[in-house]
C-alpha cells in the first residue's frame, strides 16, 4: 500500500464531477487500499478519489464508533471547519470493492460522512 497525496482546495479535480467506475479490477482495488491508508494517516473518517487527484466515483469511509459533530472538516481544506446542513439519515446503493451491489441505511456520523464524500464526487467542497 502507498500513502497518496491529498490535493488541496484550488485543484481543478475537486470541482469536477467524477467519472463512473467501468469495472472493478486490481488497479481499482489498489486505489481503494491506498486511499484507506491515506485516510487513516490523515486521521480522517472518509476520503473520495478526487481528493487524491483521481476523477473516479470512489470513496472509502470508516467512522468507527465516532459521534456526530456539530461542524465538518475536510482533508482537502486543511485548518477549516464549518457548519454544514446534512440529512440525519440516508439510504444508498453502492458497489463494493468485489463488485457486489449493496444497500446501506445510515444515520449519525456515517450518514454525514457519506453525504460529504458523495459531494466530492459531484465537485462540491465543504
Amino acid at each position: 500500500m502507498a500513502k497518496l497525496k491529498i490535493v488541496i482546495a484550488g485543484a481543478p479535480v475537486l470541482r469536477e464531477v467524477a467519472q463512473p467506475v467501468e469495472r472493478i479490477d486490481k488497479k481499482l482495488q489498489r486505489l481503494l487500499r491506498d486511499m484507506a491508508e491515506t485516510m487513516y494517516a490523515a486521521d480522517g473518517v472518509g476520503l473520495a478519489a478526487p481528493q487524491v487527484g483521481v476523477s473516479k466515483r470512489v470513496v472509502v469511509i470508516d467512522v468507527g464508533e465516532g459521534q456526530v459533530l456539530g461542524s465538518e472538516g475536510c482533508l482537502s481544506v486543511p485548518d477549516y471547519e464549518g457548519e454544514v446542513e446534512r440529512s440525519e439519515y440516508v439510504e444508498c446503493e453502492f458497489t463494493d470493492k468485489t463488485g457486489q451491489r449493496m444497500l446501506l441505511s445510515a444515520s449519525g456520523l456515517l450518514a454525514i460522512c457519506i453525504q460529504h464524500e458523495l459531494d466530492h464526487l459531484e465537485g462540491i467542497l465543504i
